[in-house]
C-alpha cells in the first residue's frame, strides 16, 4: 500500500517552481503598488483561496469525465481504462518536458489570439477594483491559463473515475504548489534561483514514474487516495 496523496504532493513541490515561472506576473499584477501589510497577506491568501476553488471544481470535472471512461472501457473489457489514460497523458507530458529540457523543439499548440485578448481584456478591466477582488479574481481564472503542468495533475484526477477523488487530488496538488506561490508573493523569488533548473526535473521524472505505474497496472487510484501497487 502506497499513499498516492504523498506521491503528488511530492511532484507538486519538486515542480512548483514552474507554477511560480508561470503565475509570477499575475501576483504582480493584483498586487500592484500595495504596500507589505495586512491587507497584502489577505490579498495573498485571497489569491490562494481562488486557485483551490477553481481547482477544485478542475478536479470534480475531470472525475466526472473518468467516471464515464471507466464505464466504456469496462465495456470493452478494459480494467481501470481512465487510469491507463492519465498514465498516458503524465507520461506523454514528461517526455516533452524532458525534450524541451534538452534543447528538443516541439511543437507544441499556442493559446489563441481570441483568448489571450479575451484574458487581457477581464484583467484590464480588474484594474481598478480593489486589491481583495484582484486577487481573488486571479486565483479562480487559473483554470483559464494554458498551463500543461497543471493540466497533466487534471488528467490524473480524471484517473481516479470518481469525481470526490477528482477534487482531493487537485487539493494535495494545490497544496503542494502553495509554498512557492506565498515565496512570490513575498518577493522572494530570488530563492528559487538555483532551484530553477532541477526541480522541474525531478517533479517531471516523478510524473512520469507515476505515469508508468499507472499504465503497467500497478497503480490504482481508489477512494481515499490510496494506491494499491501490485
Amino acid at each position: 500500500m502506497f499513499g498516492s496523496a504523498a506521491a503528488i504532493l511530492a511532484a507538486s513541490l519538486l515542480g512548483s517552481v514552474h507554477c511560480a515561472a508561470m503565475c509570477g506576473g499575475f501576483v504582480c499584477f493584483y498586487t500592484g503598488s500595495a504596500l507589505p501589510g495586512a491587507s497584502l497577506v489577505r490579498a495573498h491568501a485571497l489569491y490562494n483561496v481562488g486557485r483551490l476553488i477553481s481547482y477544485l471544481f478542475l478536479g470534480a470535472l475531470a472525475g466526472a469525465v473518468g467516471v464515464g471512461v471507466t464505464h466504456l472501457g469496462a465495456l470493452a473489457g478494459v480494467g481501470h481504462a481512465a487510469t491507463i489514460v492519465a498514465g498516458t497523458m503524465m507520461i506523454g507530458w514528461a517526455l516533452a518536458t524532458f525534450a524541451v529540457q534538452r534543447g528538443i523543439h516541439i511543437g507544441l499548440p499556442s493559446t489563441p489570439q481570441w483568448w489571450q485578448r479575451f484574458l487581457g481584456g477581464a484583467l484590464r478591466r480588474l484594474g481598478g477594483r480593489s486589491l481583495a477582488v484582484r486577487a481573488l479574481f486571479t486565483g479562480l481564472a487559473t483554470t483559464l491559463l494554458p498551463c500543461g503542468w497543471l493540466y497533466v495533475f487534471v488528467a490524473a484526477a480524471g484517473g481516479t473515475g470518481r469525481m470526490v477523488d477528482g477534487m482531493i487530488l487537485m487539493a494535495v496538488f494545490w497544496l503542494g504548489s502553495v509554498p512557492a506561490m506565498v515565496a512570490i508573493g513575498m518577493g522572494a523569488q530570488r530563492a528559487f534561483g538555483p532551484l530553477r533548473q532541477r526541480l522541474p526535473a525531478l517533479g517531471a521524472m516523478t510524473v512520469f514514474v507515476l505515469g508508468i505505474l499507472a499504465m503497467s497496472g500497478r497503480l490504482v487510484l481508489t477512494s481515499g487516495l490510496t494506491t494499491h501497487v501490485h
